[in-house]
């Protein structure tokens, strides 16, 4: 699906109906990663209209002339919602540089977000990043990837087996050729949001922020520091878990969304 915001044409992927519920990949893939996340959730789980976009210069949503920063693509996903969500009340989750754009929505919309979850949240400042390193291997990706995609996952994973290559392979493999790589570059070179979240009041919604122990990509200790924004969290760092959290400890990841998804209902109003 497409919704033309301010000129350039979005594409998301839309799930079942109720409640909205926005979800923003990080840098590099597209939807499918997300939708691939959580749409297991909500499987068993009605009531739940599913929105997932890809970010500009990833996926299939262009990056304009226009676009020069952070800023710039959070005025387009707030643009996205007014056109696919209007004025409804909802939730919106985020991985990565999606969890750092999903957090200023939530500054910027608070009385219409339901609810907010961050995995692996990109943050203002990063700290404390481990390196890289693998803790269990138990298949030879040279068999299966090829070698542009074994650079790829190895870098990524810290646990290698058949099931991650698997989900590599279904949900973040196909995004890789998609990229713009000098629009993307546009957007990082402004990556900072020009509202910190310090100016802003914390926000008192039902809230999850989920970190990977072993990420080398954002480390651990910086999601922490969020806690003190959001009175509501749960707080939860994830041993045998890098930045592909999702796919690494998707258990404990969809026991923790679907918990929290129990407290944004509990909050809501009857």
């Amino acid at each position: 699906m497409e919704a033309e915001v301010g000129g350039v044409r979005v594409h998301y992927a839309e799930h079942g109906s109720g409640l909205p519920v926005v979800a923003l990949h990080g840098a590099g893939v597209d939807h499918r990663e997300m939708a691939g996340a959580l749409e297991p959730v909500f499987r068993d789980r009605p009531g739940y209209r599913r929105v997932y976009p890809d970010l500009p210069g990833m996926g299939r949503t262009p990056v304009p002339d226009w676009l020069r920063g952070s800023d710039d693509v959070l005025d387009l996903l707030l643009g996205l919602i007014d056109a696919v969500v209007g004025d409804e009340e909802f939730a919106v989750v985020g991985h990565s540089f999606g969890g750092y754009l999903a957090a200023a929505i939530a500054d910027r919309r608070p009385a219409q977000v339901a609810g907010l979850a961050l995995i692996c949240p990109l943050g203002e400042e990063t700290r404390d990043v481990p390196p890289h390193a693998v803790l269990h291997a138990s298949v030879d990706v040279a068999d299966v990837l090829d070698p542009a995609e074994q650079a790829q996952f190895r870098d990524y994973f810290v646990v290698q087996t058949p099931a991650t290559v698997e989900r590599f392979r279904e949900y973040v493999a196909p995004a890789l050729p998609l990229v713009d790589r000098d629009g993307l570059g546009r957007v990082f070179e402004r990556w900072r949001l020009s509202d910190a979240p310090a100016d802003t009041p914390p926000y008192t919604g039902p809230a999850l922020i989920l970190a990977g122990r072993q990420d080398a990509t954002v480390g651990y200790a910086g999601a922490w520091e969020l806690v003190k924004r959001y009175p509501r969290a749960t707080y939860a760092v994830l041993d045998r878990a890098g930045h592909a959290l999702p796919h690494e400890q998707s258990g404990l990841f969809a026991a923790l969304i679907t918990e929290w998804l129990d407290r944004v209902n509990e909050h809501r109003p009857a």
